[in-house]
C-alpha cells in the first residue's frame, strides 16, 4: 500500500465518487473548545465513504462473473452500487438486525442480498462459500488494498481543503471499524501534519487497545448502537498501517455518538448515523491538544427511529 495507489484510484474516481465539502460551525468550536472542522462524507453516494472503496475495487479487479461482499450495511451500498455502474450482477452478505434501511437500499441499488444470524454464523464462511460456488470476485470491506487506496481519496481531499482553510496542522479524527477508512487516510497524509487518530464506541474499541498493545486484540461480546463499526477486530492490512502511522485512539460512549448526531444536525444540517457519528463526538467531548481538529462524518444512513431518538435525547 502506498500513495500511488491512493491517487491512481483519485483518478479513475473522476467524474463518479464526489469530493465532498469540509463543514464549519462556530458554534460547534463553542462546544469543543476549539475548531472543528467536518468532512461530510455522509453526502457521498450512498451515504457513505464506502462508496470510495467499493468504487476503487470495482474499477480496478477482475469482476469474474460478479461480486460478492459480506456488510453490515454501508460496504453493501456501496458494492452494490458501484456494481450495477459496472454492469455487474453482486451479492452482498448482511446481518438479519442490519438497520432496515441499509438492507432496503441494498436490494434497491440492484443487489441480492443473502441474510444471516451474526451471533451464530460466520460471514466470512458465506461469502467465500458463495463465492467459491458461483465464481464471484469477493471485495472485502477494509482488508483489500484496493478499497483501502479509495478510501484514502478522502484523505487527500482533506489536505487539499484543510490547505484551501490554512490548516496544515491538526489531528484527522475518523470513525474506526477494521480501520480501512483511518489506514487510507493515514497513508494520504503521511508526511504531512495532519495526524490520523481512529475513533470507536464503547466496547468495540479494539483498535485503541491494539495501538497499545501493539498486537491485533479482539472485543469481549459488547452491545452498541453504531453498528456501521462493530468489527470483531482490527484489519491484517489495515493494523500495521495505522501502528505505524496514527497517534492514540479516541473512545466515546453511545450517548456521546447520538449527541453528535443531534449536534450535526442543528449546526451543520447534515444527517450522521451512530457510527458515523463518533470522530464528531471524540472531537467535541475528549481532551485533545489541537488547536484544529478534522472529522470524519463517515455515513448517514440512520434509520427514522434512531435518527429521533437521537434528536429527542438533545
Amino acid at each position: 500500500m502506498n500513495i500511488d495507489m491512493i491517487e491512481a484510484a483519485a483518478a479513475r474516481a473522476q467524474g463518479h465518487v464526489r469530493r465532498t465539502p469540509l463543514l464549519h460551525s462556530p458554534l460547534l468550536d463553542d462546544v469543543a473548545g476549539r475548531r472543528v472542522l467536518v468532512k461530510a462524507e455522509c453526502l457521498q453516494h450512498t451515504g457513505s465513504f464506502k462508496f470510495r472503496g467499493a468504487w476503487a475495487a470495482l474499477s480496478a479487479m477482475s469482476k469474474g462473473r460478479g461480486v460478492i461482499a459480506f456488510s453490515s450495511g454501508n460496504h453493501a451500498q456501496g458494492v452494490a452500487l458501484a456494481a450495477r455502474m459496472h454492469g455487474v450482477p453482486s451479492v452482498i452478505v448482511m446481518p438479519s438486525n442490519a438497520p432496515a434501511m441499509k438492507i432496503a437500499n441494498t436490494r434497491a441499488y440492484g443487489a441480492e442480498v443473502v441474510l444471516y444470524d451474526r451471533n451464530s454464523e460466520s460471514r466470512e464462511e458465506i461469502g467465500d462459500r458463495l463465492a467459491s460456488e458461483r465464481g464471484l470476485t469477493m471485495i472485502r470491506p477494509y482488508d483489500e488494498p484496493q478499497v483501502i487506496a479509495g478510501q484514502g481519496t478522502c484523505g487527500l481531499e482533506i489536505a487539499e481543503q484543510a490547505a484551501e482553510l490554512g490548516v496544515m496542522e491538526a489531528d484527522v479524527i475518523a470513525c474506526c471499524g477494521g480501520g480501512g477508512l483511518t489506514s487510507g487516510i493515514a497513508l494520504a497524509l503521511e508526511g504531512s501534519k495532519l495526524r490520523v487518530r481512529p475513533a470507536e464506541p464503547q466496547g468495540f474499541d479494539d483498535m485503541a487497545r491494539s495501538l497499545v498493545a501493539g498486537e491485533r486484540l479482539g472485543n469481549a461480546p459488547a452491545q452498541s448502537i453504531c453498528d456501521a463499526i462493530v468489527t470483531p477486530k482490527p484489519g491484517e492490512l489495515t493494523f500495521p498501517i495505522l501502528q505505524r502511522l496514527a497517534g492514540p485512539g479516541l473512545v466515546v460512549s453511545d450517548d456521546e455518538a447520538l449527541q453528535a448526531m443531534a449536534l450535526a444536525f442543528r449546526h451543520l444540517k447534515i444527517v450522521i448515523e451512530p457510527g458515523g457519528a463518533v470522530a464528531l463526538a471524540a472531537g467535541l467531548f475528549r481532551q485533545i491538544d489541537s488547536d484544529t481538529v478534522i472529522v470524519t462524518a463517515s455515513g448517514g444512513n440512520v434509520d427514522a427511529d434512531m435518527f429521533t431518538r437521537a434528536l429527542a435525547a438533545h
